[in-house]
């Protein structure tokens, strides 16, 4: 029997047809996908939820409609338009990959999950999803709500990340050889939208008949994660200098690394016995530097990090140290600042 005869196959196209979510990267019934706009959607969407995306999305390609207008912007730009979103990686490689495509690929991007994997910021996910919902191959998608439904259908105890062999092994066996693009997508819908995490809509399930989880009463318990390892904190100083003038003192952060290519405000190096009475000796100029009440918090994928944010005043005229320059206080909300350093810059001037 082909994989596209399977029951379950065939119950979730019929429920995809008529319940699909409507989103601004993908292609209407009857429309033919444009392998950029999934490209995008599907390099933005990584660890971010499909609204925060929305907006970012749209105005990415507004700006540059085509791979080549975004192979051929300069790098400042698009870790402008990325800033907020988070992982920032993402939008240096998606700036290397756009320009791979345009120079190896004469602005097509090629079908295969093999040629998509030597892409810069294309790893095993986003090849599939690329090649079944741009391309109509067969590929094997597994994403966190794949990983939700898969668990639940088939009741699979083992916890993740170990599970992941057997996860794909059993969505593979789901895929079908026809619309495995869209099987790809209505998978996603489902945990989107009925699979849910919590409370899931199972009495709405096109699978309901065939769900081991359901059966049982267990839903709720799949999918098994393995327990979290505490997640380590970090603390540095901030130094906000402002001129008379308004401008504000800011550096680039090096290319690679966390945050790269990011701007930010001249800082301590972030580590766990950072004491913020030692902080004034490396402040970036010389300066009466009061230390702002509270702190900002924030959590990175690895780690907690609090800042302590030191602010202090200087004569228009202030030259910037070697490695920062002064932004303008007008052009100063449209830097590539990340999520962290618009909180600090919040809290300074609250304060």
């Amino acid at each position: 029997m082909l994989a596209s005869q399977t029951p379950a196959a065939k119950s979730l196209l019929d429920w995809y047809d008529r319940h699909r979510r409507v989103l601004p990267w993908r292609a209407l019934p009857g429309q033919s996908p444009d392998p950029y706009a999934v490209w995008l959607s599907e390099i933005m969407l990584q660890q971010t939820t499909v609204q925060a995306v929305k907006a970012y999305y749209e105005r990415f390609l507004a700006r540059w409609p085509r791979v080549e207008d975004l192979a051929n912007a300069p790098v400042e730009d698009v870790m402008r338009e990325w800033a907020g979103l988070g992982y920032y990686s993402r939008a240096r490689n998606l700036h290397a990959c756009a320009k791979a495509v345009l120079a190896d690929w004469s602005g097509r991007f090629p079908g295969a999950e093999a040629d998509l994997r030597k892409l810069p910021g294309i790893g095993p996910y986003t090849a599939a999803a690329i090649s079944a919902i741009a391309f109509g191959r067969r590929a094997v998608v597994v994403d966190g709500n794949v990983e939700r439904v898969t668990t639940r259908l088939f009741s699979i105890a083992e916890p993740l990340p170990k599970s992941k062999p057997i996860i794909r092994e059993k969505t593979d066996a789901l895929t079908p050889q026809k619309r495995a693009g869209d099987f790809a997508q209505a998978m996603m819908d489902l945990g989107a939208t009925i699979c849910t995490p919590r409370k899931p809509a199972c009495a709405l399930c096109p699978l309901l008949e065939l769900c081991s989880a359901r059966a049982s009463g267990e839903q709720e318990l799949f999918p098994v994660k393995a327990p979290k390892a505490e997640r380590p904190r970090r603390a540095g100083a901030l130094f906000y200098a402002r001129r008379a003038d308004g401008a504000v003192l800011v550096r680039t952060r090096p290319p690679k690394g966390l945050l790269g290519g990011m701007v930010e405000f001249p800082g301590t190096v972030w580590h766990a016995d950072f004491d913020p009475a030692d902080a004034r000796p490396l402040a970036p100029l010389p300066a009466d530097w009061r230390r702002l009440v509270g702190a900002v918090e924030h959590v990175f994928t690895h780690f907690a990090l609090t800042l302590t944010v030191f602010a202090a005043d200087f004569p228009a005229r202030t030259k910037a140290p070697e490695g920062c320059r002064w932004e303008p206080a007008a052009t100063l909300d449209g830097e590539a600042l990340p999520s962290v350093m618009r909180k600090a810059l919040e809290h300074a001037r609250r304060n």
